[in-house]
This record gives C-alpha cells, structure tokens and sequence, in this order.
C-alpha cells in the first residue's frame, strides 16, 4: 500500500527582463500579477512592440538580476555591464505585447543605446510601473481585477520535473535524439516541481504551494523560444517535434500549466505542493 503522493518546490524562477535569463532565488514573494520582479521590464523595437528571444535569439545569452536600489544590472557577452533604474513615472509610452496594448515607462538613452548595440537593432527597454492596473490578464481565464506583468499572459508558469524527464525520455525515441535530454530553462518556469507523475499537472485545478494557494488557468501553448538553447542561442528542432507527436491539445502543444495566484505570501524552495483539486 502507497501513501499519498509527496510534492514539493524543486526550485524558482524569476526574469527581471522578459527574454533575458534570471536567477534562481530560495524564496520569492508571490505578488497578485507574479512572483516579485518578475518580467517588469520588457525591450520593444522602433514600433513599440515586444522583442524576444523568438525575434533576437541572442537574448538568451543576456542576463539580469535585481541591484541594490530596486533597478537591474544586466550583463550580456561582448558587452559592459548595465545598471539600470527604476525609471520615473513622469510620461509613459504605448507598447504592445502580442496584440495588447499596454502603458509603460521609457527606462532611457544609455539601456536603449546597450540593447540596440546588443541587438543589432534599434530597440528601447521599457519598464512595468503599475502592474496592478497596466495588463489584465486574458479575460477567458480571468476574474475582475487580476491583472499580470510582461510574462506572455499568466502571472506564473508551473512545470514539473516528472513531465521533463518524461519528454527527454520521448525525445530519446525519437527523430533527434542527439538534441536531448533539455533542461528546464528550455520552458522558463516561475516554479518547478519535484515528485508525482508525468502529466499529472494536466489535471490540477486548484495547488497550494507553501502558504500560498493558485488557480490554474490553462495549458500552456509552446513557442519556438523552447528550441533555443539557452547557454548558446543555437535553435533546434526539440521539444517542438516531440510535443507535436505527443503533447498536441488542439492548435497547442503544451508544456507546463499557467497560474494565477488566489492569496498572497511567500514561496520557498522545498514548500510542499499540495494538489486541492
């Protein structure tokens, strides 16, 4: 006879600047609209639209972490690092973000100058003031009032360490086997999770992760961005050939579950994960 089965948090995610790599906290603070810092910042191109590793691949290759005064410090190969402020909300600009149109503050000359340099484009960083009322979140999947950062639509991404190693596993079988096994920061979770069974996220309505308790709203569809190597900007064809064979729900193929929290506090890694419903 089994006993029930024993879920915790394997680790944390956070992206100060959507695109860029993060770091990996042993606690962050669950805001309504994401984990803490969490994608506030964002580059756009002439246009104002969202610039991202699926435009500039090499953006997997920068990194930003918070500094000391609430702005980043951004670092990229090739290039001195950055500091950047929290810029003043004196006038914002219209940016767009898959369609969506979304208020924003301008972060300045010298981040402009060093993303266009890195970029080979001319881009602008622009940063997430108001996050509780800038970007609601896709009202099918919504109540009133939720609202979410610069992630792609949900405050957070949950991904389990069951399902990657059942993917590796697929991959292996499969057409290219020579691009696996692939590491998590393919998918760019907020919060990985360690025990169960592959999948079983599929069938989650409700997690208690730690003090905190989430609805989860929806499957989340897979981009070209997961054919990106994270350490080199090299693009393959996995996981997007496996999960086209295996994981295709619809016009989707799905990795990982989006969340929006229900309650406020703090996660940590190691907090059990309990699945409500």
């Amino acid at each position: 006879m089994t006993g029930p089965v024993q879920r915790s948090v394997h680790s944390l995610h956070v992206h100060p600047v959507k695109s860029l790599a993060g770091f990996a906290p042993d606690t962050a603070v669950v805001e309504p609209w994401g984990l803490a810092g969490d994608r506030r910042w964002m580059v756009v191109d002439a246009t104002g639209r969202a610039v991202t590793q699926r435009q500039h691949a090499r953006l997997a290759l920068a990194s930003a972490v918070p500094a000391d005064d609430g702005g980043i410090l951004v670092t990229a190969p090739g290039q001195a690092p950055l500091t950047v402020t929290v810029p003043e909300p004196e006038g914002t600009v219209v940016v767009e973000i898959f369609g969506e149109k979304v208020e924003a503050v301008p972060a300045g000359a010298a981040s402009d100058d060093w993303f266009g340099a890195y970029v080979g484009a001319p881009v602008r960083l622009v940063h997430l003031d108001d996050p509780a009322h800038r970007r609601p979140v896709a009202p099918d999947y919504a109540r009133p009032g939720e609202t979410v950062s610069f992630a792609d639509g949900f405050p957070l991404l949950v991904t389990t360490r069951a399902s990657l190693d059942a993917l590796n596993t697929l991959i292996a079988r499969g057409d290219n086997p020579d691009e696996g096994p692939l590491p998590m920061n393919r998918f760019r979770p907020n919060l990985v999770v360690d025990g169960g069974d592959p999948w079983a996220e599929d069938e989650w309505r409700h997690v208690q992760v730690g003090e905190v308790r989430f609805r989860v709203s929806k499957p989340c569809g897979r981009c070209v961005v997961t054919t990106t190597d994270q350490s080199t900007a090299v693009r393959g064809r996995e996981p997007l050939r496996t999960l086209a064979r295996h994981r295709r729900f619809g016009d989707r193929l799905v990795f990982g579950q989006n969340l929006v929290p229900e309650t406020s506090g703090s996660v940590r890694v190691g907090d059990p994960v309990r699945i409500i419903d």
